[in-house]
């Protein structure tokens, strides 16, 4: 990848910061927009605006291609079988809520009784923990917990003894959000449907850094945030095997997901638009998913036509150059303690770490706030993972996460600057 022309494409790497240039390390918590995306957005508003599957004139028509056409951009990116399977949310939060709710007020084999079991990971973002508490505090649901190793990797011999004949579901991060751990999930996949279990995958730390294939993981449901993939904030994906979301219940009702409404009752639109209920943000999908404008042919670019124009594989290896160097970096500053896996093979660019000064711990995010002064974007706290932190025995880290437009030089900067602020702030400031 030519790494220069890339963040030509991002105008926000220009900013300057206190008088620093802008070096964005905080993309797994949300990602710079290209150009490409961000002219898509504003092209859909200024030329394109419309109600989508109710108005007869063009415009209303414009906008409903546009948008089914985002559906099916999706679809391609993550190797569905069906665009009807791409359910539009705001972000991976309600898409896991949209499963959760569905399996508690469902219907027949996929409703949720008093006393079936719900396996989770320790490395679980809250958005894949509240939900099924919710579901556990109403139904009575039991939770099952998989622990982690030393090594910040999952422990399936865990996993494995606590499948029973009353799982009925497996939840699983593909990629923590504060260890980088890569999770095996076509094996955890295999593992929960031999129990009979429905297996869903929390992608939003997968899908814009690695190349994700839904056949090829086996998941039943699939969900991630469009804001981590270069996309607008309010933009969110649900996939789920369509013979599912056919049995679901919706989540929301209103609007587009009806398809008749008498007195006595409603029915259900068809798939996906069943659980797409309102006016939706269509200039947002279409910035996510792309879309070509019906009779002119212009090609709107989404998301994921620019990650896919780079190639996932080419993200991906850049990304592990960057890791590698940061992992390297951390390891070797005294001081410094890094959380996760030891090599970068096994992660994705998240590398989570605190920090010691004379012989206490600092302040994560007074040393956020110190980086911030020479220009870097870092993460800290607990990064919505408080049962990791307290399974890390930690009250949070600091949290460095690199993308396909970070440079070599973007590290080492972050790594001279974080030893200069421990060896001459947090040193010599102390008491």
């Amino acid at each position: 990848m030519d790494i220069q022309a890339i963040r030509n494409d991002f105008p926000i790497l220009t900013r300057q910061i206190h008088g620093h240039p802008l070096v964005y390390l905080d993309n797994a918590a949300t990602t710079q927009k290209p150009r490409q995306v961000l002219d898509t957005w504003q092209t859909c508003y200024t030329w394109h605006n419309g109600n989508i599957h109710r108005s007869p004139h063009t415009l209303g028509q414009e906008a409903s291609g546009l948008y089914e056409q985002a559906h099916r951009g999706v679809a391609r990116f993550i190797g569905a079988e069906s665009w009807r399977e791409i359910v539009f949310t705001r972000n991976c939060t309600e898409a896991l809520n949209l499963v959760a709710f569905s399996l508690l007020h469902g219907a027949g084999r996929l409703r949720l009784q008093a006393g079936d079991e719900i396996v989770l990971t320790v490395m679980e973002h809250h958005s894949n923990w509240v939900p099924w508490q919710m579901v556990r505090d109403q139904r009575g649901v039991i939770l099952r917990l998989v622990g982690i190793g030393e090594d910040g990797t999952l422990d399936l011999e865990r996993m494995q003894s606590l499948l029973t004949g009353r799982t009925r579901l497996v939840c699983c991060t593909h990629v923590s959000n504060v260890l980088g751990t890569i999770n095996p999930v076509r094996r955890m996949a295999d593992m929960a449907h031999a129990a009979g279990a429905l297996f869903l995958v929390d992608a939003a730390q997968a899908v814009p850094h690695l190349p994700v294939a839904v056949p090829e993981l086996d998941c039943d449901f699939l969900a991630f945030s469009g804001h981590k993939m270069l996309a607008p904030m309010g933009t969110g994906v649900l996939y789920g095997r369509s013979e599912l979301l056919e049995e679901m219940a919706p989540f929301l009702r209103g609007g587009d997901m009806i398809d008749r409404v008498s007195a006595e009752g409603a029915t259900w639109n068809r798939l996906p638009w069943k659980f797409e209920a309102g006016t939706p943000d269509v200039a947002g999908a279409v910035a996510l998913g792309g879309a070509t404008v019906p009779g002119d042919g212009t090609r709107l670019t989404g998301a994921v036509d620019y990650l896919s124009r780079l190639g996932m594989d080419a993200v991906r290896a850049h990304e592990l150059e960057l890791t590698s160097r940061l992992l390297r970096g951390l390891q070797a500053m005294p001081g410094v303690r890094v959380f996760g896996p030891p090599a970068a093979e096994q992660r994705c660019g998240v590398v989570a770490f605190d920090v010691q000064a004379n012989g206490e711990p600092a302040d994560v995010h007074l040393i956020a706030g110190l980086l911030d002064e020479v220009g870097i974007a870092v993460r800290a706290g607990g990064h919505c993972a408080y049962p990791l932190m307290n399974r890390l025995g930690v009250p949070g880290t600091l949290r460095a996460s690199v993308y396909l437009y970070n440079t070599v030089a973007e590290v080492d900067y972050f790594l001279q600057s974080l030893q200069d602020i421990i060896a001459h702030t947090l040193v010599m400031s102390a008491p």
